[in-house]
């Protein structure tokens, strides 16, 4: 006969335990508002969309031991907070508020006696925050009356000079970093929108067309989140479009999502929060005040409303590492304004007087110092 022989704790109790020897974690993510956690396990936590209050074992013996971790670094936006269930948490009782607080923080608590109760052995964070290499290169391509060529932008600002026969000639596109160092192009209108993408490698040459990617269109915006994919959304065919198609970080591009929030075209888009997007503002057959946040996941939300100023023809990027900003455009005639998103996607309040009205422009981020 063969077979393998478990290790098995034994209690202070004398008595030995069902569970395997050591932690064992849960392979189910926790993204509810409440869970009822077991002494021997690891949890990791989501609070992307609520916050979770965890309710500890109503027993425990000497040496019990249990780790929670911030599974999508967001206890800073929404806390975990811990019900002891009738036991001690540091020699308090469960009257107490425990709450963590902080972003990429994990806590490794163990059980001492009816004194202290749960003492916690580690509440460390994960400062070092992975994030993507800072972009030293731009390029600029297609546009004009129907153009097919690119500049690309050397990590000094200095423009080369131009490349044509990049693909087929076109504007109104959208474009947007994926894969960390690499770029793509896609859709636009020639004498009619064309469905159709270019990939730059990250030596800035620009790839042959790859037609077929998704509902052709113009007048979309496009973004990268989740750290190294894209999003292109929004946009017009004959008529206004409400619909998304993600990027992979190969440059893939996935089929249409539809019905993505208000159909729009002439809007903004940036990344936000680190690994997070939004669209903003645009023309719906008049001009408009909404926002849709995207996950880091790639999921839109539905529409918020009165986020500023009525506008389309503006233009949007990333700066300060976790924000973005969203400024002039067209709202009956050239605005002067700009309107700030914090890391947690929150448009503030406008901002005018700002430089010269203008609307059709561009934006992108550079440098990585203060």
């Amino acid at each position: 006969m063969s077979g393998t022989i478990g290790s098995n704790i034994v209690r202070h109790s004398g008595t030995i335990a069902e569970t395997a020897a050591g932690l064992s974690w849960t392979t189910a993510v926790v993204t509810g508002s409440t869970v009822t956690v077991e002494a021997g396990n690891g949890y990791f936590i989501n609070t992307t969309s609520n916050a979770c209050t965890v309710t500890l074992p109503s027993s425990a013996e000497a040496g019990d031991q249990i780790v929670l971790v911030d599974y999508a670094r967001t206890w800073g936006t929404n806390a975990i907070t811990i019900d002891s269930n009738g036991l001690n948490y540091q020699g308090d009782d469960d009257s107490y508020e425990v709450e963590y607080t902080t972003d990429g923080q994990s806590l490794n608590i163990v059980y001492s006696d009816s004194t202290k109760g749960w003492l916690p052995l580690e509440d460390d964070v994960a400062a070092d925050e992975p994030e993507p290499p800072p972009t030293q290169k731009a390029i600029f391509a297609y546009g004009g009356s129907y153009l097919s060529m690119s500049n690309l932008v050397n990590s000094s600002g200095v423009i080369a000079s131009d490349v044509s026969g990049v693909g087929t000639a076109r504007n109104n596109l959208g474009a947007a970093t994926y894969g960390l160092d690499k770029a793509i192009f896609a859709y636009g209108i020639t004498d009619a929108d064309v469905s159709m993408s270019n990939l730059v490698n990250n030596s800035g040459t620009v790839a042959r067309d790859v037609t077929g990617v998704g509902t052709a269109r113009d007048s979309l915006s496009a973004t990268n989140f989740g750290g190294d994919k894209a999003i292109f959304a929004y946009g017009k065919t004959g008529s206004l479009v409400s619909l998304k198609n993600l990027v992979s970080n190969s440059g893939v591009i996935a089929a249409d999502v539809s019905g993505v929030g208000t159909a729009r075209q002439w809007l903004a888009s940036a990344k936000y929060g680190g690994d997070k997007a939004l669209f903003a503002f645009g023309n719906t057959g008049s001009v408009s005040s909404l926002k849709n946040l995207v996950s880091n996941s790639g999921v839109v939300a539905a529409d918020v409303s009165g986020v500023g100023t009525a506008r389309g023809g503006l233009k949007a990027t990333n700066y300060g590492g976790d924000k973005a900003i969203f400024a002039y455009g067209y709202a009956g005639g050239y605005v002067s304004m700009s309107n700030l998103v914090n890391n947690s996607g929150v448009v503030a309040a406008d901002v005018s007087g700002v430089g010269t009205g203008r609307e059709r422009l561009e934006a992108a981020g550079f440098s990585t110092s203060a």
